[in-house]
């Protein structure tokens, strides 16, 4: 008979190493589709590689796809840290970007000095207010969060798309569901000429070392560790359990908000319903495959976004899916959760003679 004994606490180097492992393990499990498909296995990594890091433009192609998962991956880092099962990052995103397009397309107006913020703090406090909700179901009568944060996704992207067919719609637009676009004076400026990149990378960055500073530096920090270790041991200590969860809910959510505000304000200049190719949802696995280190995240997003950047350039030069990125992506995911088991649980054989050992 097999049993689990608990482990004691693991060194953050190990878990980084972990992490390490299963990306490398998705890689080569993904070789094996690849290899029946009729496609060097060398050759496809080859051109990914240089696909996402062979020129001047293709790296910033690939800092340009990792802004975004930046910040998903921080929203959901954030709030598993505390066990407040945060899945709606897709829809924060998508009430960000809907929010910075309210003020920014004429709201207000002024000079960039304040248009920028002013988008960027209203698309934080969008994302923030969408996880409120979820939040406080959860505090107060006990829902469970991972069933409303996922439906709000749907209930958000309904509700942008109908915005768009209508009080939103773009005039000259000729009848496409698109917005206004941003003032220039409210775009995020470039970081690079003729390139996409722009300051949404420098807020996500900035994001990853607030958040790193408010977890591991300050007393609300401990806390969030406090609640997420043992709510109840939290509560009998004096932690107020429900108001950081809530301060909790409102930093993931702003974080996931400003995601969308990226995307809107920097990249496209004006919102569409597929603005998202799903970055909610791989930002669980960014955090994942981070083990919900913020500094983490950052390593773990250029990661994901070389493979899909990558993927991309390789689509091209052998006509094979560019779905295989999204196949290496799951494959990391179901690795880091395989090996977070044996991180957590020792594996015992009741019955066996090293168990009889250890028994006495």
């Amino acid at each position: 008979m097999i049993r689990f004994e608990p482990r004691g606490p693991v060194p953050v180097s190990r878990i980084l190493a972990v992490s390490v492992a299963a990306a490398v393990a998705a890689l080569i499990l993904a070789a094996i589709p690849m290899a029946f498909a009729g496609l060097s296995v060398f050759e496809a990594y080859g051109l990914m590689i240089k696909g996402a890091f062979g020129s001047f433009f293709s790296f910033t192609e690939m800092l340009t796809r990792a802004a975004p998962l930046i910040l998903t991956g921080l929203a959901a880092a954030v709030a598993f840290r505390a066990k407040l099962w945060n899945i709606g990052a897709e829809g924060q995103l998508y009430a960000g970007a809907l929010a910075s397009v309210a003020v920014g397309t004429g709201a207000i107006s002024g000079p960039s000095y304040i248009l920028i913020p002013a988008v960027v703090l209203a698309g934080a406090l969008a994302g923030g207010l969408v996880m409120l909700g979820p939040t406080l179901l959860k505090t107060r009568l006990g829902v469970d969060e991972v069933v409303t944060t996922l439906l709000l996704n749907f209930v958000i992207l309904l509700f942008v798309q109908m915005m768009l067919e209508g009080p939103m719609q773009d005039p000259m637009g000729m009848g496409w569901p698109q917005s206004e676009p941003i003032l220039d004076e409210a775009a995020l400026p470039k970081l690079a000429d003729r390139m996409r990149i722009h300051w949404g990378l420098i807020i996500a960055l900035v994001a990853s070392l607030g958040t790193y500073f408010l977890l591991k530096r300050t007393v609300w920090g401990f806390e969030v560790r406090a609640v997420g270790e043992n709510a109840a041991a939290a509560r009998h200590a004096g932690i107020p359990v429900t108001a950081t969860l809530v301060r909790v809910g409102l930093l993931s959510g702003a974080l996931a908000g400003l995601a969308g505000v990226g995307e809107v304000a920097g990249l496209k200049g004006y919102l569409t319903a597929d603005i998202s190719p799903g970055f909610g949802y791989f930002g669980i696995v960014v955090a994942m495959l981070a083990g919900l280190s913020p500094i983490g995240v950052v390593i773990a997003a250029l990661f994901i976004a070389s493979i899909f950047v990558g993927a991309d350039s390789m689509s091209r030069a052998t006509g094979v899916s560019n779905y295989l990125a999204n196949l290496i992506v799951a494959m990391a995911l179901l690795c880091v959760l395989v090996s977070g088991l044996f991180l957590r649980f020792r594996i015992r054989f009741v019955g066996s003679p090293a168990a009889k050992e250890t028994s006495r």
